[in-house]
């Protein structure tokens, strides 16, 4: 189920284009900046088209990783139709073609855990610091609605190669590799529970959680839940982004309703009904958590700093939020990260 929507793609280059440019030179982002006048067609002048085109002419001589990052963009934001498949289907295709030369090392599996009364299986991503011990602890890593864990290649290297642990990189239910199943706040926890048992017999036992963004709000529940030893937020929308009467930017309604699993783009009733069910209040009012590191930028457009502030005196919680950036806090995220690796070494790692 997915559905297509209306979409100026210069304004997506405006709001991603210092993201952009962390994995491919910004002369090649421009240039697709240029070329690009359409957002859903197939066809010289479209998003998927151009995007595809760059990531072509990367594999053709050998450079998969970046091939990778290119593909990644050309299914951007929304696996809304079958292009936008496609490209998915040869990001991966790169991205482990590229995966021996990674200085980290890597495996990708597929592991079943328990959904809605039976099963289902979903491609994840083991990363690690070479000669890592077999028992050091695992973290569970995701980005969010439209950034998939193939997408945060680099960032997931810096952070396999900064902290001894194991990292378990996965798709939110509703996106990328796990779009199969829609997004919805149990099916979406049960999924995530099902991967922190998996992790449990991966290494000694210690497992945390971080998210980005809508990867935060999972985060955050399994923190508040109390089910992993440590949990990391970072951006993470978790009461008031959930209110009704809020918009969205940046296309970020059709985004979220794909990954809702609409087949079509819901109206504001619809849609403020499937996004009020995730609200975390019940789990806020109870005091239950574990250790927590909640982050996020001052200046979020997408989720409100009531959202960060909101775990200000919890037990066993940290509160930051960064001056002067936005959403995860993208423009400063150095700073961002600077608080959160070594949160994650003295509370998960010890």
């Amino acid at each position: 189920m997915s559905f297509t929507w209306p979409l100026d793609p210069q304004d997506l280059f405006a709001e991603r284009h210092p993201q952009m440019t962390l994995g491919l030179p910004a002369a090649e982002v421009d240039a697709v900046r240029a070329a690009v006048t359409e957002m859903w067609p197939d066809r010289p002048g479209g998003w998927v088209h151009e995007w595809s085109a760059l990531a072509a002419r990367h594999a053709a001589a050998g450079r998969h990783r970046e091939a990778a990052q290119a593909y990644g963009w050309a299914k951007f934001p929304s696996l809304a139709d079958a292009p936008k498949r496609t490209a998915l289907a040869r990001q991966i295709e790169q991205y482990v073609l590229a995966a021996p030369g990674f200085p980290v090392e890597f495996e990708r599996r597929t592991v079943t855990v328990p959904y809605r009364g039976g099963t289902t299986s979903l491609p994840v991503h083991l990363m690690a610091a070479p000669g890592l011990p077999a028992d050091a602890p695992v973290l569970l890593a995701s980005g969010g609605v439209d950034s998939w864990k193939a997408d945060l290649h680099g960032m997931w290297e810096q952070l396999a190669l900064a902290l001894p642990v194991r990292l378990l990189l996965f798709d939110l239910a509703g996106t990328g590799e796990t779009a199969h199943l829609p997004m919805t706040p149990d099916g979406g926890a049960e999924v995530t529970e099902g991967l922190i048992a998996f992790a449990r017999t991966l290494g000694g036992g210690r497992v945390g959680h971080f998210g980005i963004s809508m990867g935060g709000y999972y985060a955050a529940r399994t923190g508040l839940t109390d089910a992993v030893d440590a949990a990391a937020v970072l951006g993470g929308p978790v009461e008031r982004s959930f209110a009704r009467g809020r918009g969205f930017a940046f296309g970020m309604d059709g985004i979220v309703g794909n990954a809702l699993g609409f087949d079509a783009m819901p109206g504001p009733t619809a849609r403020e009904d499937a996004f009020a069910a995730f609200d975390l209040r019940p789990l806020l009012d109870r005091d239950a958590n574990g250790p927590m590191l909640v982050v996020n930028g001052a200046d979020d457009v997408h989720v409100p700093q009531h959202d960060t502030l909101v775990f200000t005196g919890r037990r066993d919680t940290r509160v930051e939020l960064v001056p002067d950036t936005g959403h995860c806090a993208i423009s400063r995220f150095g700073e961002a990260m600077g608080l959160i690796v070594p949160w994650l070494r003295a509370t998960l790692v010890g």
